[in-house]
């Protein structure tokens, strides 16, 4: 497998996530596995689907998990229903689990700033049949002020994220522009400015967007980066994305932020996922 040149790695902050690598472990034992595999930051989906308000027992579980590995949380998911399965996010969807979404931005919120964490991502969530899309997007600018507004409050960026339209045919947010006209409506609506664009380069490639294009456009609004090859979702060198090449761009572009190793590792479990990048640029500088 292709890997990425340690000059090119080497201008990077590569964070990995713990919700979609090393998931053959236990959610408390990813955290050491990552700094074992020479990484010191890590993000999370809401490790607790079913629940947006776990007990406190489980929330200083993980909290000890992260703090005892040494690895820094860089990037944590608001509750956004069963994920991985058939949901998209909880805030736009009428009823119960936008009461769920609610129930969980303070709970979100303190967890992250407990361990630093400095960014909150909030997925939109797919369109009901049935329901008006207008009044979804008026309960998610709702729920989005009032989660833009806790970030704030620990001093944190909130991210809306863009998906991919053939894996997620529900979701609204399917292309760059969309997702950047929620994050203007958001920081029109809060005057905060703290909502960012989560710029995830699978999921735009796979809506067939120029990717140059995009970075050229948005690298100044977005506060977050994710990245997993094409076709497949798998690691670095197993597609055909030039993602050295496109990580240069941003940096060129401005963009100093996180890159989150957000790909599915295959047959390749534990540090071996990780072969495409040259050990010495895991940790973050």
């Amino acid at each position: 497998m292709p890997g990425f040149s340690m000059d090119a790695a080497a201008e990077q902050r590569f964070n990995v996530n713990l919700s979609i690598l090393f998931t053959e472990l236990p959610l408390l034992e990813r955290p050491a596995a990552a700094a074992a595999a020479g990484f010191t930051a890590v993000e999370l989906w809401w490790p607790w689907v079913d629940s947006p308000t776990p007990e406190r027992a489980e929330l200083d579980a993980l909290k000890k998990a992260i703090e005892d590995a040494g690895v820094q949380l860089t990037g944590l998911n608001f509750y956004a229903g069963q994920l991985p399965g058939p949901d998209r996010g909880a805030l736009s969807i009428p009823g119960e689990e936008s009461e769920r979404f609610r129930a969980n931005i303070d709970v979100a919120a303190d967890f992250a700033q407990s361990l630093g964490c400095k960014a909150l991502n909030a997925l939109y969530g797919n369109r009901v049949e049935g329901v008006d899309p207008a009044v979804q997007d008026e309960l998610a600018l709702e729920n989005l002020v009032l989660a833009a507004r806790a970030a704030h409050r620990i001093g944190a960026v909130l991210l809306i994220e863009t998906l991919n339209k053939p894996e997620s045919p529900l979701y609204p947010l399917v292309t760059a522009p969309a997702g950047i006209a929620v994050v203007d409506k958001v920081n029109e609506a809060t005057g905060l400015g703290n909502a960012k664009f989560l710029m995830d380069l699978y999921h735009l490639s796979m809506n067939g967007e120029d990717l140059p294009s995009v970075i050229d456009r948005y690298a100044a609004r977005t506060g977050h980066v994710q990245i997993a090859d094409n076709p497949g979702r798998g690691a670095p060198g197993t597609g055909s994305l030039p993602l050295e090449e496109l990580l240069g761009r941003l940096r060129k572009q401005g963009y100093e932020g996180w890159v989150g190793l957000e790909y599915k590792p295959g047959d390749r479990t534990g540090a071996e996922a990780f072969e495409w990048l040259p050990a010495e640029a895991r940790a973050a500088r």
